[in-house]
């Protein structure tokens, strides 16, 4: 094959692609509750940059595409594989259920975070974590702020009750020995079995010396204006 001709093939490869792109688009939009001008906006274009796009069903520019895809915090290649239909499963992003509200500074009553119900509300999957195992929960009170502010949803694993060693020094969903839920800086206690709670907020109070049935650092942090619900 002459360089012409490998030229022709690569430029039609790539018009393939971001045609899948388009089509993956939708889907994406749809699955994660995108409407076309906050997605323009969001993307640094003009407001009906998508519309248009999907008006007169043109393959954006690989530049575009990259806004678009950042926008979306998602990948330009896992656009165009749901739009060629090679990743079926992320066709539409799995939804997790918010257990329950754990307390920054508010005492707040045990959450079910084994449960499969509907929980409070359900949330889009964001796409740096897996769903498996996964568990998410509303922050109420203040004393975890700046860090997490009262309506922002934490995402979290445990795969068994106590206190793992990594979650020493660290922000932990977390249940007292009365069943009560925080979300504290997680710190060793004056006797074996004790911790200190820690707030990050200078006016939030400390709870020292406290039992846990189980704590769990805190895997991922939603903002609240960046929270999707599904």
């Amino acid at each position: 094959m002459d360089a012409v001709s490998r030229l022709g093939q690569d430029f039609r490869m790539k018009s393939q692609e971001l045609n899948a792109f388009v089509r993956g688009l939708r889907v994406v939009m749809e699955a994660d509750g995108w409407k076309m001008k906050p997605l323009s906006e969001a993307a640094g274009m003009g407001e009906t940059a998508i519309k248009d796009l999907f008006r007169y069903q043109s393959a954006p520019k690989v530049t575009t595409a990259h806004q678009i895809a950042t926008a979306l915090g998602r990948s330009i290649d896992e656009i165009i594989a749901i739009g060629s239909g090679d990743e079926p499963g992320l066709a539409t992003r799995l939804h997790i259920a918010v257990a329950g509200r754990v307390g920054a500074g508010a005492q707040v009553s045990p959450i079910d975070d084994h449960a499969k119900g509907d929980g409070l509300y359900h949330v889009i999957c964001p796409p740096q974590i897996s769903p498996r195992g996964v568990v998410a929960v509303e922050v109420l009170g203040d004393s975890m702020e700046p860090v997490y502010f009262e309506g922002d949803v934490l995402f979290y694993t445990r795969p068994a009750m106590g206190v793992p060693t990594e979650a020493i020094g660290r922000p932990c969903i977390c249940e007292d020995a009365n069943g009560f839920v925080w979300v504290k800086q997680v710190k060793i206690g004056t006797a074996p079995g004790l911790f200190n709670l820690l707030s990050i907020n200078p006016a939030g109070s400390n709870r020292l010396d406290v039992p846990l049935t189980w704590a769990a650092p805190v895997l991922l942090h939603l903002p609240k204006a960046y929270v999707r619900r599904a």
